[in-house]
């Protein structure tokens, strides 16, 4: 049955008009590919592990700060609303969104770096790579294939999430599938994924202010001279003289998001109307992304990073949780590539023997896939010598 969505632009994605999928399967009566795909995430074991894996907190740490899993689900949101502004396809835009983090480690990027570094010898570790190898290899679900056999377009746009991928630059799952169902990788992928891509971002930053908020790791104070949080904070203060610090932080966020999401929409349709895109191979075929902030917005981005880097991501109190998250990641990995047989028996029937390099890989696709809290049970159980194994 074909889908076609009622009130796309022409140079919308259409699932009808997909280039299909690895192994061809017969379409849905009631559902269209990319809804199929969003599914298909959704129900993975891999989106569940995301409600137990941070972005900047241990998950201990606190009850409210965001997990991978609300991040994600953040990032759909917004993805969704721009995408429908933009008349294009929210079913591809919310897949790519809510399968942009499936590979992260535990531990957020001090988990990666820990692993990256551990692997070194072994080709290296990339989360953009891991997300991959849990979409295409590592879900094992389904009967008549690994991985969740998503459509081209959702893959395309997960592994172009951060831009093309230059000639020789992809990580090795990536290339490896390239060469038997190529993705185009050296293009701009369809304007959906681009709206994730940035999505991510508005989500990531504004979020990132709340957490770090309301874990007292800056005060609204330290906004005040910082583009754009300080001018939205500083109004939201004088419309509302003596509201309570909580409603005032969702508010100041809450405003944000909508100026970096309608400046998002502004500068995108006049960069559509520029370029008159009449089918989604104009936006492959243009040569540089159509969807992005203005270079007002971008100047605001970058100011909005660069003091989250500093007073958040670089907080003592970050730095100490990050060392311990690498110490917990380097010592997994270092026992059990040197010793496969603690590794669980279905693991362990992957690898080869110890330092091979199949084991490494089998090693480092068991520890991404760990949540923090796993991470952190294994680790007792494998180095506390009166915990029970």
């Amino acid at each position: 049955m074909a889908h076609a969505a009622p009130g796309l632009a022409p140079y919308a994605s259409r699932p009808e008009e997909s280039r299909g999928r690895l192994v061809p399967e017969a379409e849905s009566e009631t559902r269209s590919a990319f809804q199929r795909d969003r599914d298909r995430i959704i129900h993975s074991t891999a989106f569940r592990r995301l409600e137990y894996k941070t972005q900047v907190f241990v998950n201990h740490e606190g009850d409210h700060y965001r997990t991978r899993l609300t991040h994600s689900i953040e990032v759909a949101q917004i993805a969704r609303s721009l995408a429908r502004a933009l008349g294009l396809n929210e079913d591809l835009a919310e897949a790519v969104a809510l399968g942009h983090d499936l590979g992260h480690t535990p531990f957020g990027h001090a988990g990666e770096e820990a692993l990256d570094a551990a692997m070194a010898p072994f080709g290296g570790f990339s989360h953009n790579d891991q997300t991959f190898r849990v979409l295409t290899m590592l879900e094992r679900r389904y009967a008549a294939f690994d991985g969740l056999n998503l459509t081209w377009e959702t893959l395309e746009g997960t592994v172009k999430h951060n831009g093309p991928l230059p000639a020789g630059a992809a990580p090795p799952t990536i290339a490896a599938f390239d060469r038997v169902l190529p993705l185009e990788l050296g293009g701009w992928p369809g304007a959906e994924a681009q709206v994730a891509a940035l999505a991510d971002d508005i989500a990531y930053n504004n979020h990132d202010i709340d957490d770090g908020l309301r874990a007292g790791l800056f005060t609204l104070e330290d906004l005040a001279d910082v583009p754009l949080a300080g001018p939205v904070f500083a109004l939201v203060t004088r419309a509302h003289p003596g509201i309570e610090p909580s409603r005032l932080i969702h508010e100041g966020v809450r405003r944000m998001i909508d100026r970096m999401a309608n400046d998002l929409l502004a500068e995108t349709r006049q960069r559509l109307a520029e370029l008159a895109p009449r089918s989604v191979d104009d936006i492959r075929a243009a040569g540089r992304p159509v969807v992005g902030f203005s270079e007002a917005m971008r100047t605001h981005d970058r100011a909005l990073k660069a003091f989250l880097f500093q007073r958040m991501y670089r907080h003592y109190r970050v730095n100490r949780m990050a060392s311990k998250a690498r110490r917990v990641v380097r010592d997994l990995f270092g026992l059990l590539v040197d010793e496969p047989n603690c590794l669980p028996t279905d693991w362990q029937a992957q690898a080869e023997g110890p330092r091979t390099a199949r084991t490494a890989r089998v090693v480092a696709d068991y520890v991404a896939g760990m949540t923090d809290r796993f991470a952190l049970d294994e680790h007792t159980r494998l180095f506390d010598v009166h915990a029970r194994t």
